[in-house]
């Protein structure tokens, strides 16, 4: 399956039925009146949140939909029956945006939410309606009101605990293979990830989602490489982890570079709780190694984890120190 976070939709709500022109005719009843019914409300347009979706790629095929137009209203006072709705089912995560693409209308946080985008027009009154002492005989009913019409962006940001940042080659993909069930793509040349990957990770029989997107490189958040544009995904984690590849030859370097583009995307990334990890630790020498730990260090100020996701070093601490911030983040929101 292809994955697609952007996509622009046109919806249209239903309008409303008309209302009916009618009188009672029958054998024996002189006067019968007017009996023309209302019309039938047009259909909403409605969005939900479901679970097993993380793209929009339905979207890429269909981006016009529409609800049905309300029943007609009928005589003997028979109203028209509701246009049929229709829903849009996006994954978990997704934001809904006006057509400027900045207006936030709703973010689909939690499965199952649902949120009208578009009312269904009124059914317009028969003439019925507007029976009285002095009009006994109306013979105009009112046309159904048109539904809404617009067009909207859907955004979406992957609902993830952790997530994993670095230069390309870091060993995010490597990592996230490692610890969780998701098989990304894995080379020995850059951008080897064109998009994100997700996968739970399990330690101590405790679960948490990490989130792996494309590397960075110096000058992203102006389009240089692939660019910044999966940061979105991981703005929603409680947790980043930086991964810094051990055959850097400047590990200070390559860990200040990815650091500028996360404070020039903005967001909250630059702020949130961040563990640096020094990756691929397996084709140093313990010299080499102590050097540049210590570099790194000093470059982040603290002690950088030491692993090796193809010998599994180091990676249990890793793991237990993502679920250590990920329960204190919890912890504190349940508080507030």
């Amino acid at each position: 399956m292809k994955f697609l976070d952007e996509a622009r939709v046109y919806i249209r709500s239903g309008d409303g039925g008309a209302g009916a022109v009618s009188f009672r005719r029958e054998k024996f009843i002189e006067f019968g009146g007017p009996d023309g019914g209302d019309g039938g409300r047009g259909g909403d347009v409605w969005v939900e949140a479901v679970n097993g979706l993380n793209t929009l790629i339905d979207f890429r095929y269909q981006q016009h939909f529409k609800a049905k137009t309300g029943m007609h209203g009928m005589g003997r006072n028979r109203t028209g029956a509701k246009g049929a709705d229709v829903t849009l089912k996006v994954p978990v995560g997704t934001q809904i945006f006006e057509e400027d693409n900045e207006t936030l209308i709703v973010d689909m946080v939690e499965e199952g939410q649902r949120y009208r985008l578009a009312a269904g027009g009124n059914g317009g009154f028969g003439n019925a309606h507007f029976k009285s002492s002095t009009n006994q005989a109306p013979n105009w009913a009112n046309p159904g009101l048109e539904g809404e019409e617009k067009t909207i962006w859907l955004r979406l940001k992957l609902i993830a605990d952790a997530g994993l940042v670095g230069l390309p080659n870091a060993g995010k993909s490597t990592f996230l293979a490692a610890c969780t069930r998701a098989r990304p793509k894995i080379a020995n040349y850059p951008f080897t990830t064109l998009h994100p990957n997700l996968g739970v990770a399990t330690i101590d029989e405790q679960e948490f989602i990490i989130a792996d997107i494309p590397g960075l490189i110096e000058g992203a958040h102006e389009g240089v490489g692939i660019g910044d544009r999966f940061l979105g995904h991981v703005e929603r984690t409680r947790v980043l982890l930086h991964l810094v590849s051990a055959q850097e030859e400047d590990v200070a370097q390559a860990y200040r570079t990815v650091k500028h583009e996360l404070e020039a995307y903005g967001g909250g990334l630059a702020e949130k709780p961040q563990i640096v990890a020094l990756t691929q630790i397996d084709v140093l020498t313990d010299e080499d190694l102590k050097a540049k730990a210590k570099a790194l260090a000093k470059a982040c100020g603290a002690p950088p984890l030491l692993i090796s996701a193809v010998t599994n070093k180091g990676m249990k601490e890793a793991l237990r120190a993502l679920r250590d911030v990920i329960a204190a983040a919890k912890a504190g929101e349940e508080k507030a």
